[in-house]
């Protein structure tokens, strides 16, 4: 065990001390050393951060204090203790006293020492499940697109003849009745073409250039006030020191655009009468991973609504193409959101529960699209 080996190289036999600890203060496992007890002596700046603790607050107090439903870590802790061998659980949720619950995999290692009994490692599993989402997602978004465009281009041509046809055979016919059969067909032959083109756009050619996100949004925001005037407030929270951004500017206005509408419509589907709020947030995040990539600096951009919320078990469906959870809807627009974010090196992901739906887009403000020639 490395926290283990770093406690042996560092005990000095009289008493811990947070300064002889720097070897754990740079860790990025949670740490927490521990008496018989249960009362901490010592948690590292990982810990402080994973559970929103101070080591002043911490240390000296019982565990029961911060951590709830703690049964079942003390009998860990005691079987670790008698076995004299570390214990080890994977995927254990621990609840914190500030309503945080946390999927984590623990170790609790038992040390010689007259002042201390334990130490505790904690990884946050939740980012390492996130990592596994991501990039399932990315793989399925991949082939999704793939398939999509190959399906698109069979049934363009097909529907062009089919059209044509329907046309022909129309001005061959006299009765007003049996024309009346014709313009259905060219108008179900017409919407099939315009649910093709949609599936196309994500494979058009680009157009980079420097891009101000709240401009996206302002943009956006105007759109859906004038499509959804009525029982909707939409407010914004922006860092305005949020820099420029190489991107395609209307390819991201469609993009927030598809998400915004799509939770307007939810919202109007459940209960057109209530209040309707939207909440549009952009912050900066630094040092993040995702697509195995790190970024020094990225764009956050989260969109809020107060909708009835979507199912644990659609959210990972809705980024499918032709998935709906609407009776009429297309199945494309957060489909199409998701290739747009992605062809900008992004990343989307959606949190839900009833009141309140939080779609995240991180966008890298250093990445390696190009400006375009034509538009420099």
């Amino acid at each position: 065990m490395l926290i283990k080996a770093i406690w042996n190289l560092q005990e000095n036999g009289t008493g811990l001390m947070k300064n002889n600890l720097k070897g754990m203060e740079y860790l990025a496992a949670a740490v927490l050393v521990c008496d018989k007890d249960l009362m901490i002596k010592y948690i590292n700046p990982s810990a402080e951060i994973l559970f929103e603790l101070s080591y002043e607050k911490v240390v000296n107090q019982n565990i029961s204090l911060f951590f709830e439903e703690i049964k079942f870590f003390k009998d860990a802790l005691t079987q670790a203790k008698s076995k004299q061998s570390s214990y080890r659980e994977h995927e254990y949720f621990i609840k914190a006293k500030q309503n945080k619950t946390i999927c984590v995999s623990f170790t609790i290692s038992p040390i010689e020492h007259e002042e201390f009994d334990f130490i505790v490692e904690f990884v946050q599993m939740d980012q390492q499940l996130r990592v596994a989402r991501e990039e399932r997602m990315f793989i399925q978004q991949q082939a999704n697109s793939e398939l999509l465009r190959n399906l698109a281009h069979e049934i363009r041509n097909p529907l062009g003849g089919l059209r044509g046809a329907a046309q022909l055979l129309e001005k061959e016919l006299k009765e007003k009745e049996l024309k009346e059969y014709t313009q259905i067909i060219i108008n179900e032959a017409d919407r099939l073409q315009n649910l093709m083109n949609k599936l196309l756009i994500p494979h058009q050619l680009p157009v980079y250039k420097k891009t101000n996100i709240h401009e996206v949004l302002e943009r956006v925001r105007s759109l859906i006030l004038s499509e959804f005037s009525e029982n909707l407030s939409l407010t914004r929270d922006y860092d305005v020191s949020l820099p420029e951004f190489i991107g395609d500017r209307e390819k991201l206005i469609q993009a927030v655009l598809n998400i915004a509408r799509n939770g307007v419509q939810a919202m109007l589907h459940e209960n057109p009468k209530e209040e309707m709020s939207l909440n549009f947030i952009t912050r900066a995040e630094s040092q993040i991973v995702f697509h195995k990539k790190k970024h020094t600096t990225a764009i956050r951009l989260d969109i809020i609504d107060n909708g009835p919320g979507i199912d644990n078990e659609l959210l990972d469906k809705i980024f499918y193409p032709l998935f709906s959870g609407r009776e009429n809807g297309s199945g494309l627009g957060l489909s199409l959101a998701q290739n747009f974010i992605t062809h900008h090196n992004g990343m989307i992901d959606c949190s839900s529960t009833p009141g309140s739906t939080k779609f995240s887009i991180i966008l890298p403000i250093e990445n390696d699209l190009k400006i375009n020639e034509a538009v420099k």
